[in-house]
């Protein structure tokens, strides 16, 4: 069975880190997608998405970003991933999302996307 965890912690005073760690798939991503509402919801849409410990993540897991992505952009704010693994990285390239997303490799790198 796969596992996830999310940690969600100010990384500024108007953006938010969300740390993801373990498999993101089609039995975790709803976690994932409730917990960017949420913060949608109270006004938070400048999301940095840590990706470093997600040891896999599937096409329901990439598509809780292409799902959010315009949410967040609609209401002046972005969705950046934060040092995505090699196998998460392929998977964004291979569906090609490396042309809608930023991917960055350092929490200051995540922070200049914003200004």
């Amino acid at each position: 069975m796969s596992d996830m965890t999310i940690e969600i912690n100010a990384l500024s005073d108007s953006i938010e880190i969300i740390k993801v760690e373990g498999y993101l798939d089609a039995h975790t991503f709803e976690q994932l997608d409730n917990c960017m509402l949420d913060l949608f919801s109270k006004g938070k849409v400048r999301l940095v998405v840590d990706l470093a410990d997600v040891d896999y993540i599937s096409s329901a897991g990439a598509g809780v970003f292409i799902g959010n992505i315009g949410r967040a952009q609609d209401s002046g704010g972005n969705i950046v991933l934060l040092n995505p693994s090699e196998n998460v990285k392929e998977v964004f390239e291979l569906l090609g999302l490396t042309q809608i997303f930023t991917l960055v490799s350092t929490k200051s790198e995540a922070l200049n996307q914003f200004n």
